[in-house]
């Protein structure tokens, strides 16, 4: 499969992956249509396909195409609707001591410190956590589209929480976090989701996409206590309540 890339720079090839077992759901099989971003216009293709439902990782994009499944579903918090939760005003009032700050997608050594102690606490034996330093910087720098970083200091200016964030045409990606794990009073994930919200509203722009909520795992729920929620549904994006979707 190819597309057209735009300013007819040439086309955008996509290939398939062979299956694996799926990291989400026991006893389920995944593949992926993918594609490596590369050239002048690679933001400008990254918003194109995160509006179609793809999703940047380094500097491929993909989404699933897993046969006889349809669990991986996109979502994007359409800002202007938003409402936080009274959980979630308490999360923002807890965290009123942090002072967040936009700055280029580049590793530091602070960065990887608080990212290796994430892992060890919440992702203890998975891939990620045995992460080199070198694999690390990868991930933060590699297939740039518009990227940043949004970090998040205490009052003693520790570092709390970093967003990899990608500034989309219409709105902000949130493509990873990590922060500091064991202050879990904090609820730092939630938080720094509010944050980017927060910075769209103020940019005007629409949207903050969250990639793909699945319903059957607990990495994922996290995501459908955004309300309201759009959901990539095959007639396009529509609000759908979370609790009322089917496999």
């Amino acid at each position: 499969m190819s597309i057209i890339k735009p300013e007819s720079q040439g086309l955008l090839h996509f290939y398939r992956s062979g299956p694996m077992p799926c990291p989400y759901i026991p006893g389920r099989i995944e593949r992926k249509l993918f594609a490596r971003l590369a050239g002048p216009d690679v933001a400008e293709l990254n918003s194109a396909l995160s509006r179609a439902g793809f999703r940047r990782s380094h500097d491929i994009i993909y989404r699933p195409v897993c046969p006889n499944c349809r669990a991986c579903v996109a979502v994007r918090i359409p800002v202007a609707l938003f409402e936080p939760s009274r959980t979630m005003r308490r999360v923002v009032a807890i965290n009123a001591d942090l002072v967040a700050r936009e700055r280029p997608a580049k590793a530091t050594e602070e960065d990887f410190r608080l990212f290796l102690d994430y892992q060890r606490i919440r992702h203890d034996g998975s891939d990620m956590a045995r992460m080199t330093r070198s694999e690390f910087t990868t991930m933060i720098e590699e297939g740039n589209a518009a990227t940043s970083l949004f970090e998040f200091r205490d009052a003693e200016s520790r570092l709390t929480g970093v967003m990899l964030t990608d500034r989309l045409e219409d709105g902000f990606s949130a493509v990873y976090s990590y922060y500091d794990a064991v202050q879990t009073r904090r609820s730092l994930g939630t938080y720094m989701i509010l944050a980017l919200i927060s910075q769209a509203r103020r940019e005007g722009l629409p949207f903050v996409y969250l990639g793909y909520w699945i319903r059957e795992s607990r990495k994922m729920s996290y995501k459908s206590r955004f309300r309201p929620l759009e959901m990539l549904m095959p007639g396009g994006w529509q609000i759908v309540d979370p609790d009322r979707v089917n496999d």
